[in-house]
């Protein structure tokens, strides 16, 4: 996933500074925002901001500050590049939350490390799920965001399990974690090739996940995914429940009752220019075409397909 370093700098030395020294880091892209383009660019939620005090003219303080209540980029971390060595300057932006405060002239190597390191730890620390590693929630949504104002044409491919409440019941929690981990796997296998390069899975929680793509052919991602999720989910049953192709569940009641085996449900809304009002529409949709796949007995998925015309 290519990681969005913007760079408010008057300054093009910096921008080339940084792009020599991370010419071997195809993932890192470092973009030059003007001051007066700031609330333009932060629409696009970076995943790291770099000032440079010494070229711009406005109040730093005052900058960082528009950042950081800024809902979409409150936890984008920022480096201050600067000359100024006062002390109580310096406290100032520490106490904003700035990531780090590094003094010129900068030290290219120091600088390279530190970016990687507070990526890194931006990454393990709040965007993944624990059990999966996947991102979580907050950057769910980010990247869902940034897509849809940017006016992209993309896909949101919801996913979940079916029965799978009943193989906790029978198998218990850890051999849960063990099929969680192994769908997340399953869908990772299949999204993120080479065809679908720019591709985004997140884990919402639980038996939850969520793919992002931009190609079209959303379909054949489906078809992958579940037949190699009902290939092997059959390691996780015990050859009896295999054969059967049900486990037995204990109601509240006291009577067994029969859940298939667990399968996987696939809701797909295609996302075009114009369609949507805002990603709260988008997630409404995508329960509703999830819930239509969850109808279905056994792994299926259900893409929606409606076009929005324009008024005339």
């Amino acid at each position: 996933m290519v990681q969005e370093i913007y760079l408010i700098d008057e300054d093009k030395e910096l921008k080339e500074t940084l792009k020599r020294i991370f010419k071997n880091d195809k993932e890192y892209r470092f973009t030059s925002v003007a001051t007066d383009k700031l609330e333009v660019a932060l629409k696009n939620i970076p995943s790291l901001i770099i000032i440079n005090e010494d070229t711009i003219k406005e109040d730093i303080l005052e900058m960082c500050e528009k950042i950081k209540q800024d809902e979409d980029n409150s936890i984008t971390p920022i480096i201050i590049l600067s000359s100024n060595n006062n002390h109580e300057h310096r406290l100032a932006m520490l106490k904003l939350c700035i990531a780090h405060y590094i003094k010129h002239p900068i030290d290219e190597e120091y600088l390279y490390y530190t970016i990687k390191n507070i990526l890194k730890l931006i990454y393990i620390n709040r965007r993944v799920s624990p059990l999966t590693g996947l991102p979580g929630n907050v950057q769910i949504q980010a990247e869902m965001k940034k897509r849809f104002l940017a006016k992209e044409t993309f896909a949101m491919i919801y996913l979940d399990l079916d029965n799978f409440k009943a193989y906790n019941d029978v198998y218990g929690f850890l051999k849960g974690d063990e099929i969680i981990k192994f769908t997340a796997k399953t869908i990772l296998k299949n999204v993120h090739t080479d065809e679908y390069e720019d591709s985004f899975v997140g884990h919402i929680g639980g038996d939850d996940f969520v793919a992002i793509v931009s190609k079209t052919d959303y379909e054949k991602i489906c078809q992958n995914i579940i037949a190699d999720f009902d290939t092997n989910v059959l390691k996780y049953f015990t050859e009896e429940d295999s054969e059967k192709g049900y486990i037995e569940v204990e109601n509240r009641r006291g009577v067994m009752e029969q859940f298939p085996l667990t399968s996987i449900s696939i809701g797909v809304v295609e996302v075009e220019k114009g369609r949507f009002h805002n990603v709260l529409e988008i997630g409404e949709a995508g329960a509703s075409v999830k819930h239509l796949a969850k109808t279905i007995q056994g792994s299926t998925y259900v893409i929606d397909r409606r076009k929005h015309y324009e008024d005339k």
